[in-house]
């Protein structure tokens, strides 16, 4: 008995293996970034290692995303989609392995090659799923981000389970590599139910010379503008809110268990709003509504004394309700993009410069809180940003194509 097809004429069976395809890399895309954190002092002692290395590695990560992102097009019209994802993949794994095996210098090139290969494959998996699936971009886009979510949240829970059980951070950092094999064995089992979407999903394969830079779009600046700008408030958040919190009254535990539901509770919008704002005819709304529990959170930060755990979760719950709005900031370059090779194109410019504006936000909220001795100020800036992420976001949210 044949099996149902798709618009795009693969078997059902072939959509389903692409959707598990898709969420295993995904799974694959943020732990090799995540997982140093928490073993972050103990690498240092073992390297002897300045304040600057650590400096530099956790610099590193952002500074990838924003380059290799930016070429991850060029490499997709050179080796095809499905190549260029494998060859990303392949440099997270080995990447991973390499790092562990030497000295404080080889940890930082082979961080360059993980984090190159977690950038290139973020810009193109939204090419897939442009490409794939038409009619479901919210839906796996959904999918895609809470596999992103859950990846970084099990990096920053597990790397200090697996370096009590392993003996150490070394075999635990580079036991994220077995995530990364896997990722490569699924995307590999996707290959023959899926290839011929695959090979009209290769960016620049049938307009090679026929589109215009995107750089002179105001809609991909806009789209670029919001990315970067919920990125920088991302980022900003997770380098510091610990710290803020515990000068705030909260113990070093708690502060963590805080930053963890922060990013838990991420993993059910994830799952909910992509679906239903792609249904939308704009996205706009879902956008405000999101910024705006951002913007509440960071209000509650700045105007309601904190003093332990239990004050400080409700603006927790609603800032991580807040920073939810990555997925669709995701979804918002799979559908103004009239095409994979269009999509590909938006995803590189809006990651390669989002991700550098980015990169300012913890700097930013450091250098803001050294000067001034607190809070304040930084928690203010936050909120300003978050209100032109809502505005750009609302904009970008519009139906309308590049």
């Amino acid at each position: 008995m044949a099996q149902p097809t798709t618009r795009t004429g693969r078997t059902a069976s072939g959509s389903l293996l692409l959707a598990l395809a898709v969420v295993v890399v995904a799974c694959n895309l943020r732990p090799a970034i995540t997982s140093v954190g928490p073993v972050l002092d103990q690498t240092r002692t073992a390297y002897a290692a300045s304040a600057g290395w650590v400096g530099l590695l956790t610099t590193v990560p952002v500074l990838c995303l924003a380059a290799a992102g930016a070429l991850a097009p060029r490499l997709a019209r050179r080796v095809g989609l499905r190549g260029a994802i494998a060859v990303a993949l392949v440099a997270v794994t080995a990447g991973l392995v390499v790092r562990v095996l030497g000295g404080p210098a080889l940890m930082i090139a082979a961080t360059v090659i993980a984090t190159s290969g977690v950038a290139i494959a973020g810009v193109l998996v939204p090419v897939v799923v442009r490409a794939g699936f038409p009619a479901r971009i919210g839906l796996v886009t959904g999918l895609y981000t809470a596999a992103l979510q859950a990846g970084a949240t099990l990096g920053f829970a597990l790397t200090p389970l697996l370096a009590t059980g392993l003996g150490g951070w070394r075999p635990a950092l580079a036991s994220w590599a077995t995530l990364g094999a896997l990722a490569l064995a699924g995307w590999a089992a996707w290959g023959r139910p899926a290839a011929a979407s695959a090979r009209a999903a290769v960016p620049g394969s049938a307009e090679p010379e026929s589109r215009p830079s995107l750089l002179r779009s105001p809609l991909a600046w806009t789209v670029t503008a919001f990315f970067g700008l919920q990125a920088f408030v991302a980022f900003a958040v997770m380098n510091w809110l610990p710290l803020a919190l515990m000068d705030r009254g909260v113990e070093r535990t708690e502060a963590g268990l805080l930053l963890g539901i922060l990013s838990i509770v991420a993993l059910p919008v994830s799952l909910l709003v992509p679906p239903l704002a792609g249904r939308a005819r704009g996205q706009g709304g879902w956008i405000l509504a999101l910024s705006a529990c951002g913007a509440a959170g960071l209000l509650g930060f700045l105007l309601v004394p904190t003093t332990g755990p239990w004050q400080a979760l409700p603006w927790v719950l609603l800032l991580g309700l807040g920073m939810s709005v990555f997925s669709l900031a995701l979804t918002v370059i799979a559908l103004r993009a009239p095409s994979a090779a269009r999509t590909a194109d938006l995803s590189g410019m809006a990651q390669g410069i989002g991700y550098v504006i980015a990169g300012t936000g913890p700097f930013v909220v450091g250098l803001l809180h050294e000067s001034t001795g607190g809070w304040t100020a930084p928690f203010a800036v936050l909120l300003a940003v978050v209100v032109a992420q809502a505005v750009t976001g609302a904009l970008a949210g519009r139906p309308r194509t590049l």
